[in-house]
């Protein structure tokens, strides 16, 4: 039986060490795919999960500098915090990556007003705000 659940958490973490070595770019546009992929076929998915996987592929194709699939992923990313009242770390990062998407796309008003929500968004925990801090920084 297929373990999704440890399937797309080793992909994640995969894609993320692929994210900050870039050694293999098509590579790590896979990855984010199959993680979301997986964690969407475990039975214990929540809607977290879910937007986190858009969150990670839109990531990745900001890397690439593909705007139309970071922006279709982010967007996916808020519907779902939206839809499913995640707020939090989520939220935060579901604006950070219609940021994100936005600058590669060129759209640097937006940009703005995304930071701007994502800023705006109550975290608790205060390591989680740093590392949103840190995100921001590199927009």
């Amino acid at each position: 039986m297929v373990d999704h659940r440890r399937l797309g958490v080793d992909l994640f973490n995969s894609t993320w060490r692929l994210i900050e070595s870039r050694e293999n770019d098509e590579l790590m546009v896979a990855m984010a795919h199959a993680s979301a992929f997986h964690w969407m076929c475990a039975p214990e998915c929540k809607p977290e999960n879910v937007a986190r996987g858009h969150w990670l592929v839109s990531r990745v194709y900001t890397l690439v500098d593909r705007s139309e699939p970071a922006l279709h992923h982010a967007t996916r990313c808020l519907e779902i915090c939206e839809a499913d009242e995640l707020r939090d770390w989520d939220l935060a990062f579901a604006y950070e990556a219609l940021a994100r998407a936005r600058k590669t796309a060129g759209d640097d008003a937006e940009v703005e007003r995304y930071r701007a929500l994502a800023e705006g968004v109550e975290i608790a925990d205060a390591e989680d705000r740093d590392v949103l801090a840190r995100d921001l920084a590199t927009l």
